[in-house]
């Protein structure tokens, strides 16, 4: 059976590709998938803890393959009226946008949190930061913290953007928008969105500098 491995930020660039399609036999799983890529690639998962999605949502090395399937190993995770409130893109973010998915009419609170890019991390000098995305697992699992949180602190509207590609200092990367009829859900419902955007959604970030780049592989 024939399966398609993504790979994506500092594993594409140790793979020196994005996409490998393996011919596997039949009973295969997903760890048979990792081994013959760690073959190939040993410096993909040599000392590290890799992350496993098979079809767009995450799964364990011992899940079973079928002619077909999609597996994505993936570093540790560290989104106009017209825009949709679960978005991955590499357009600049409204703010202005981002609020009036979120508001309505009939409600007091509206909470916004804005991550920007910062020109100094980790003591050193930052001059850009590249964003890089599993974007249609992203935008999926953006999705899922939405529906959960908004069913949570119901009645709430939650919108989440973030940027992908090459963003200056001062940029917005991400921006999260809560909206409720009453700001202690509306905080709150902010607050668990961004948290669990950067647990779970597989989006990574690259950090430039005078003195070279580097994957960051733990979000702050």
């Amino acid at each position: 059976m024939r399966v398609q491995v993504r790979l994506f930020a500092s594993y594409r660039e140790a793979a020196g590709q994005g996409r490998i399609e393996l011919d596997l036999p039949p009973g295969s799983t997903v760890r048979d998938a990792i081994a013959e890529i760690a073959s190939r690639h040993p410096l993909i998962t040599e000392g590290r803890k890799v992350v496993i999605a098979k079809n767009r949502d995450y799964v364990t090395a011992d899940e079973p393959l079928a002619d077909g399937d999609e597996v994505a190993l993936i570093p540790p995770v560290s989104g106009g009226m017209s825009l949709p409130p679960i978005l991955v893109t590499p357009t600049k973010l409204s703010v202005d946008d981002a609020i009036a998915l979120a508001s309505d009419r009939r409600w007091g609170g509206v909470t916004t949190f804005l991550g920007t890019v910062r020109d100094t991390s980790r003591g050193k000098k930052v001059t850009h930061l590249e964003y890089e995305a599993y974007p249609e697992m992203a935008e999926e699992k953006m999705k899922e913290i939405a529906d959960r949180l908004e069913k949570k602190y119901a009645p709430c509207r939650l919108v989440m953007h973030h940027r992908i590609g090459d963003l200056a200092i001062g940029e917005i990367a991400v921006i999260v928008v809560a909206g409720a009829p009453h700001r202690d859900a509306a905080f709150k419902a902010a607050r668990d969105a961004i948290d669990e955007l950067k647990t779970i959604v597989p989006i990574w970030k690259k950090e430039h500098g005078e003195d070279g780049a580097v994957w960051i592989e733990e979000h702050a």
